[in-house]
């Protein structure tokens, strides 16, 4: 039986650096999430020593995206929304993946019991932990992957 993070975690995942440009790393998350079979809403960033160095998500992403103001728009129909994309693409294109990720990821050991991961996710709103050891990166526990495991735990 798998009840740890090492039992049910990825050791196939894409990584990024920091200095990858935003235009790639966007490109990667479409191929990596044809290539794995599912989509791919964050991917690590590790320096050139495959240490941990950030996360990208497509929330950082999303977050970079949205024009700075929007709270105080109001109604948005006055607006040209196809030129607030134009220029939102036009912004990504000089962007590093450095520049948006988010620095501070949380972690697990491989041994963590998966009762443990589930509450480290819910809590920190996380879908997706590294799991390291020794320093180094060795798998990605997906939720969808806790999710489905613990369904099978359950049976018909």
């Amino acid at each position: 039986m798998k009840f740890t993070a090492a039992g049910i975690m990825t050791t196939q995942f894409p990584t990024l650096l920091p200095e990858t440009p935003l235009t790639d790393a966007i490109r990667i998350f479409r191929e990596s999430s044809q290539q794995h079979g599912r989509r791919l809403f964050g991917i690590i960033v590790t320096d050139k020593n495959r240490h941990l160095a950030g996360m990208l998500s497509m929330y950082d992403i999303l977050l970079y995206m949205r024009p700075k103001h929007i709270q105080v728009w109001g109604n948005m129909e006055d607006l040209d929304v196809a030129g607030l994309i134009d220029a939102a693409g036009s912004r990504i294109k000089s962007i590093l993946v450095g520049d948006i990720m988010t620095p501070d990821v949380i972690t697990i050991g491989p041994n963590v019991d998966l009762f443990m991961v589930l509450d480290i996710m819910i809590k920190k709103h996380v879908r997706r932990l590294p799991v390291v050891d020794n320093q180094r990166i060795i798998g990605v526990v997906y939720i969808s992957d806790l999710f489905n495991h613990l369904l099978e735990q359950i049976g018909d």
